[in-house]
């Protein structure tokens, strides 16, 4: 009796002992009602909508605390689930106001096909993905549109839909003054919309999780001054990023794969306020970098993967102040970590590896600024770093090496400064650190891994003409010349140099005085010279020349 009761007056709220009970009921489309929207407004707070398979030619507005879910289990189909492809709502292009759906607090949409919401232009689309959306206009994505699916100012449910060829964006999440608006957006797919994927906006947080974003007009997923959290997701063949990030967002970006983009995986731009935590994300073969940080922005970027994209593991530009650290870069077209126009970067714990460049590079500007603390950045294809004019670099504590090859280990440009200090610099080629600017080398230890006795050069640090270059407290062994400097400014002190090739430090027509004191040389070479200037040996002053037995050596 009493379980017929509860089936009879489903949907009944019961007051006990001052508790609101609702019991849900269900209404089924086309069984009950012909439309969705029908079946929306004759349903109560609670109630679930069950909607069979077919095309519905309307759009739809939910109701608080109600579920529209299409009828089926969750087998997996071509794009999405197999339930999904089969309801389809269908938004009438451009008749009809509003989004193809629009959610209510606490109400849950499951498993549909939104579409035709506004116009799709595939001609338009066809020509941004071709220029990288170079000519698209510098528009935030918060600029007003008809969504395909539209959360503003509410907390409630998006789960396994597919949006697509949407005039906007995909599905669109705004914020409202006063309201939580946190909804769930889980398991969707959105491709091929003329706006975002996803987009996030207007201070939501929303929690974005394992959706598959791809050929989106502008990125996968878009910020607009949110701070979802954003994690698992899937972006991919975007016209700009995978993700992007702007106008002062900032939402944590977690354990997502980014790939084939026609731009950047995780791109961030305008602004100082705009400053997310990007952590463990796969970025890969994308069109330019894996990582992007641009326009003043000031992410946080740690513990991903970035690999064979076109340009850049992770790149910095525009003011960006990002802190990039423990990072995987490698297999990258250009440079592992690469930094241009006046950036300001800090660099802490990444392994830059196998790039088609250099490991770490930075790009000539008017005045950037780096901190490269405790690197690992080897066996690169040109150089381990390369500081072009315009940057002030400090580097502490980093392993740079490359194997073989004739480039420099590291080049530092004319009109560059740079302070070594820590590092160990190892391998083979020209130099260690061949200079053309400014050089510091504290307490490094530079270590060649063979000694070139004859042919091209192969010294610990190559001065050119114009460099300035200050040693102190080194470690050099195995290299021809501990330094070989022509028309620079030297000063060289303090350093213990062994095993050489004749001469330990080379000056030749020296734009100022050369420095040479208490430096330590070890050599077995009974010809061996501490230094040499024009091709005279200097005065060896307080310097210190030993020439250890064969019997002590093997001591």
């Amino acid at each position: 009796m009493k379980q017929s009761l509860v089936v009879a007056f489903a949907g009944l709220v019961v007051m006990s002992a001052g508790i609101e009970l609702i019991i849900a009921g269900e209404i089924r489309v086309p069984d009950d009602h012909k439309s969705i929207q029908a079946a929306i407004d004759a349903a109560a707070v609670g109630d679930v909508v069950l909607v069979a398979a077919g095309t519905y030619k309307e759009r739809i507005r939910l109701k608080p605390a109600m579920t529209v879910r299409s009828v089926g289990d969750d087998q997996p189909g071509d794009t999405g689930l197999k339930r999904a492809e089969a309801t389809v709502i269908d938004g009438g292009g451009e008749i009809g106001d509003g989004p193809g759906v629009a959610m209510a607090e606490g109400a849950t949409l499951d498993g549909f096909t939104v579409t035709n919401v506004g116009t799709y232009d595939d001609a338009e689309w066809s020509k941004h993905y071709k220029t990288q959306g170079e000519e698209q206009a510098h528009e935030p994505i918060g600029q007003p549109g008809t969504a395909g699916i539209g959360v503003i100012g509410v907390t409630c449910v998006i789960r396994n839909n597919i949006v697509h060829h949407i005039g906007y964006s995909g599905i669109a999440i705004q914020g409202s003054e006063g309201k939580r608006c946190s909804p769930h957006v889980f398991q969707n797919v959105c491709y091929r919309n003329m706006g975002g994927g996803i987009g996030c906006m207007k201070k939501s947080t929303a929690i974005v999780e394992e959706n598959k974003c791809f050929e989106n007009f502008y990125a996968g997923i878009g910020h607009d001054n949110a701070s979802p959290l954003v994690i698992r997701n899937q972006c991919y063949g975007n016209v700009r990023a995978g993700i992007g990030i702007s106008e002062g967002s900032q939402p944590i970006v977690r354990d997502n794969r980014c790939y084939r983009n026609r731009r950047a995986g995780i791109g961030v731009r305008t602004g100082d306020t705009t400053r997310p935590v990007i952590e463990n994300n796969d970025c890969y073969e994308n069109d330019m970098a894996g990582i992007g940080a641009r326009e003043e922005s000031a992410p946080i970027i740690r513990g991903n993967r970035c690999y064979r994209n076109r340009l850049a593991g992770i790149g910095s530009r525009t003011h960006a102040t990002p802190t990039i650290i423990g990072n995987e870069c490698y297999e990258n077209g250009e440079t592992g970590i690469g930094q241009m126009s006046n950036a300001n970067t800090i660099l802490i714990g990444n392994y830059c590896h196998h790039n088609g460049k250099s490991g770490i590079g930075f790009a000539a500007c008017e005045s950037g600024r780096s901190s490269v603390l405790n690197n690992r950045v080897i066996d690169n294809t040109l150089v381990a770093v390369g500081i072009n004019p315009g940057w002030t670099v400090n580097l502490w504590g980093n392993e740079l090496s490359r194997k073989g090859g004739l480039p420099p280990i590291v080049m530092v440009f004319a009109g560059a400064d740079a302070t070594f200090t820590n590092n160990v610099i190892s391998g083979e080629g020209v130099a260690g650190i061949r200079v053309a600017g400014t050089v510091r080398a504290v307490n490094n230890e530079f270590l060649g891994l063979s000694l070139r006795r004859t042919g091209p050069p192969n010294f610990a640090v190559w001065a050119l003409k114009g460099a300035k270059v200050a040693m102190s407290g080194n470690t050099i062994s195995n290299w021809r010349h501990a330094l070989h400097a022509s028309e620079a400014e030297t000063v060289i002190s303090g350093n213990r140099i062994s095993d050489f090739h004749q001469v330990a430090i080379v000056i030749s027509q020296p734009s100022e005085s050369p420095i040479i004191s208490d430096n330590t040389v070890v050599s077995l070479d009974q010809k061996a010279q501490i230094a040499t200037i024009n091709g005279v040996p200097a005065g060896v002053g307080n310097n210190q020349l030993d020439r250890p037995s064969q019997t002590d050596q093997k001591r």
